[in-house]
């Protein structure tokens, strides 16, 4: 059995190609959201957290051999605990991760190490501060000091309970924009407009993720952008295309 982290849509499209290429696919998401999304045909689904533990049990419970970890790239503690758990248990770990954009010479756009620097980052450039970094570093940048006077717009996944989350952590109705991507150059132009927005922050989450586009938009409108690197992680058996992932575990048999 192949246990597949599988919280993106190019990991849940490398699931079904495990599936759809013979193997018995476990994978892994979240929420009840990621589960509907990842209940596809040949595919068993795990919804919730993983532990180092959780993972250790579910690796003896379903007999896994391989844990294919095709995570968001920013999901380090999910990457670090799967690493653990294979090294535990003593089976392979594979890492599947999706290309970075590249990023263009324009000269208002700032790269910073994480989402810390880029909070203080973005008080130095604006005061109406659009985020597209997704909902779990929302608390660094409501609670950081020198972005207490600016204007923080939150866009993040229509979900009940994410929106809730934007709520108790401060945000007005008017300033919380829920909806499911990807999005068009033209429309992340026209949502930074509409809000007014003076600086955007996102992070490097490949084409998939729609850097590119917001990247984009930044440049048609002349705005300041801010990229959040990704995380610096030493990862075995790193694959870039769906292809290796697929040729290393049947190299692996």
């Amino acid at each position: 059995m192949i246990l597949v982290l599988a919280g993106t849509l190019d990991g849940r499209e490398l699931a079904v190609h495990l599936a759809t290429a013979g193997h018995q696919v476990l994978a892994a998401v979240i929420s009840e959201y990621g589960r509907s999304l990842a209940e596809l045909p040949g595919i068993r689904v795990h919804t919730g957290q993983l532990t180092v533990e959780g993972m250790q049990n579910l690796i003896a419970d379903q007999n896994i051999t391989v844990i294919v970890d095709a995570s968001h790239p920013y999901a380090v503690n999910g990457s670090m605990n799967a690493m653990q758990a294979c090294e535990l248990a003593g089976i392979e770990y594979i890492r599947y991760e999706r290309a970075e954009v590249c990023v263009p010479q324009y000269e208002r756009l700032y790269v910073a190490s994480d989402a810390a620097q880029a909070g203080k980052l973005a008080a130095s450039l604006g005061k109406v501060i659009f985020l597209t970094t997704g909902s779990r570093t929302l608390k660094l940048f409501k609670t950081e000091p020198l972005l207490a006077k600016c204007r923080l717009i939150a866009r993040v996944l229509p979900q009940p309970d994410v929106v809730q989350e934007c709520v108790d952590l401060g945000f007005n109705p008017g300033d919380i924009v829920a909806i499911k991507g990807p999005f068009s150059q033209q429309l992340n132009a026209a949502l930074f407009k509409e809000y007014d927005t003076e600086v955007i922050i996102t992070k490097n989450s490949g084409t998939i993720g729609g850097a590119d586009t917001k990247i984009a938009a930044a440049i048609e409108l002349n705005l300041p952008i801010i990229v959040i690197g990704r995380p610096d992680i030493n990862y075995r058996n790193l694959c870039q295309t769906q292809e290796q992932v697929i040729d290393m575990v049947k190299n692996m048999e």
